[in-house]
């Protein structure tokens, strides 16, 4: 036990007590202890450690708090020089947090707003200061125009490169309206080969077992046209393998070309998007553009896992705290 003093005020009558330092914020415990629980909590959920060291549940999360807030602040604020810009949903309905990523560090750096619009993007440069915001070389996001205006209007320095799986994922979407197409166009047993192969046709081939490659040598078999688009969906990501943008512009012109006289209308429209979008495409094509794209879907794969551990949880903070200190390696040694 420990006797803590009180004194009063003789000018305001007021009682205080004395601070101190190795105590938590949370009354009864010492920080010592919560920083326990909460390393605990990063390999357990918050109701199997609250069940093994006998605490109730809402203290246990914010005893896990007191941990985060402590190991975010040993990370050193340096200042971004690539950034990756994405959005998460939260809940149900069109509600969207920003997620902001130092893809040199690794690590999220910010964490905000209740939407995805222009403002709320200037919101994170706001917390930088234009020094900072000079330093920022290259954005890795989505084909999102407002991400896009706001980061050219208050990092005049960065380029805009558009990442690799967002543009994957349109192809696929393109892939799988031909797929729909197809069967509403047939009839008969001419449907059943393309019947239930959706994730069989968006898979890479070598994804896939001994049963899946063979659905799909029958599909290809009893169906020409997305045998096609099978084909072409394959080798568009080529064009993230070149290192010169003429080569790459040829790549992409000689894949259009292939689309005439095939009647792949979706794939057509997807070639439009991809031209109007060149620029921040072609952008990977310079030496010093080479970032880890994987990185920023790994990431996001990363954030949903935290989002199903944490369901039923209302705390914002508490999400908050979680997505920026996921990517940090805990501390081996504690304070005392």
């Amino acid at each position: 036990m420990i006797d803590m003093r009180r004194t009063k005020c003789k000018l305001t009558g007021q009682v205080k007590q004395e601070s101190l330092s190795f105590l938590s914020r949370i009354n009864g415990y010492t920080k010592r202890f919560a920083y326990y629980v909460g390393k605990r909590c990063q390999s357990a959920c918050i109701k199997s450690v609250a069940d093994e060291l006998h605490l109730d549940w809402k203290t246990t999360k914010e005893l896990e708090k007191e941990y985060l807030e402590y190991k975010l602040s040993l990370v050193d604020n340096t200042s971004p020089k690539v950034i990756g810009v994405d959005e998460i949903a939260i809940g149900k309905g069109h509600s969207y947090k920003i997620v902001v990523t130092d893809l040199e560090q690794k690590r999220a750096i910010w964490f905000g707003r209740e939407d995805r619009s222009e403002e709320s993007m200037d919101a994170f440069f706001k917390t930088l200061n234009p020094s900072k915001t000079q330093d920022i070389r290259l954005a890795v996001m989505d084909m999102w125009k407002p991400f896009r205006k706001s980061t050219l209007k208050n990092a005049p320095n960065a380029a805009i490169l558009f990442d690799k799986f967002h543009i994957i994922k349109h192809l696929q979407e393109a892939l799988d309206k031909i797929r729909k197409l197809e069967y509403a166009r047939l009839s008969g047993t001419n449907r059943k080969f393309i019947k239930g192969q959706k994730y069989t046709l968006l898979s890479h081939k070598e994804n896939l077992d001994s049963d899946g490659r063979r659905s799909l040598r029958l599909l290809f078999k009893a169906n020409k046209r997305l045998n096609k688009a099978y084909l072409l969906k394959e080798s568009f990501g080529q064009l993230w393998d070149y290192q010169s943008e003429v080569w790459a512009r040829k790549f992409f012109d000689n894949w259009k070309n292939s689309l005439k006289w095939q009647r792949l209308k979706p794939f057509e429209k997807f070639a439009e998007m991809v031209e109007s979008h060149w620029d921040g495409i072609a952008a990977y094509c310079k030496p010093e553009n080479k970032v880890p794209l994987g990185f920023v879907e790994g990431f996001n794969n990363k954030i949903r896992t935290i989002q199903k551990r944490a369901y039923g949880i209302c705390d914002q903070e508490y999400l908050r705290l979680k997505i920026l200190t996921c990517m940090i390696p805990d501390p081996q040694i504690l304070p005392t």
